[in-house]
């Protein structure tokens, strides 16, 4: 039986790996990858994201003319190499189609994201029997760096009061991220657990977000069909805990909070190529002190290992 390492990346890019928008996910901040293929020397893919949330919202959620419903849909390439056994480089570039209405307006704005650098560490990488059932285990770090490549518009969070600053390309700042993913099956059932830390910097424009910690637990079972597909379900749960923005060394009320999502998906390997995808609804939330409130997010991905 084929030895199967699951890792992640973040910020992605998240989508993930995409960053930003920290508090819900969304705009250009979504870190949640789901569970990756096994790779033996490089990977390259494309993966594509939805998210959108309603921001202006009034005490228990209540709408009103000036609520904004956000959309961001972003196509994201890319890749992998193994620099050694127990090395890994990865990196993620996106492209967003951002779009937000009202009841009197509304507006696009489209172009490239930040882009993303991750290395990882293969702290395990054990493969054994246990109880005459194949045990494979494995916990990889790393640490990563997000770059300024998308636009950040300072004019964007001026343009109405209590802005939650989410409608970005990019957040106009370098930032930094410390990453871990264990990984542990027995025979065809398995737990993945991803933990993820990112520290933002202050942008050009004096603006912070908040930093983020996000984790992700998931189960899987694989299934093999003729000896030439392998599909895995999952399903499991993510969360979300985003500190306050700041803007000019001044907290910004209207930013940060906590997410709880519940999340199924299904990823599949037809030789060297792996494809998915995941859906992830809202359990619970908390977002801007109540002032946002997120949708059910999307993501489908493909890949060719080589």
């Amino acid at each position: 039986m084929k030895k199967i390492t699951l890792s992640f990346l973040l910020m992605i890019l998240s989508f993930s790996f995409s960053y930003g928008c920290d508090i819900c996910g969304c705009g250009v901040g979504n870190n949640y990858l789901g569970i990756l293929p096994e790779f033996q020397k490089h990977i390259i893919g494309f993966r594509f994201r939805y998210n959108s949330l309603r921001t202006h919202l009034g005490v228990g959620g209540v709408t009103s003319y000036l609520t904004n419903t956000e959309s961001y849909a972003t196509g994201e390439l890319w890749g992998g190499w193994n620099l050694h056994q127990n090395l890994r480089l990865m990196f993620t570039l996106p492209y967003s189609f951002n779009s937000r209405e009202n009841a009197t307006t509304s507006i696009q704005k489209n172009g490239l994201g930040d882009m993303s650098l991750q290395l990882y560490y293969a702290l395990i990488q054990q493969r054994k029997t246990l109880h005459h059932h194949l045990f494979v285990q494995s916990l990889w770090v790393g640490t990563g760096i997000k770059l300024p490549t998308g636009q950040y518009n300072p004019a964007d969070k001026n343009s109405s009061t209590q802005s939650t600053n989410l409608f970005q390309l990019g957040t106009g700042s370098t930032d930094f991220t410390m990453n871990m993913m264990y990984d542990a099956r027995l025979q065809d059932a398995g737990i993945n657990i991803s933990a993820n830390y990112k520290i933002n910097t202050t942008n050009a424009y004096g603006y912070q977000y908040g930093n983020k910690f996000s984790t992700t637990a998931q189960l899987y079972y694989k299934f093999k069909i003729a000896n030439q597909l392998t599909l895995a379900p999952n399903s499991g749960i993510q969360y979300e805990n985003s500190n306050l923005d700041t803007d000019q060394n001044f907290s910004v009320d209207v930013s940060g909070g906590k997410l709880l999502l519940g999340t199924v998906g299904v990823e599949a390997n037809i030789k060297k190529i792996a494809l998915g995808a995941n859906w992830q609804t809202a359990l619970t939330q908390n977002l801007a002190n109540g002032f946002v409130k997120a949708n059910n997010r999307i993501m489908m991905h493909v890949a060719l290992m080589f």
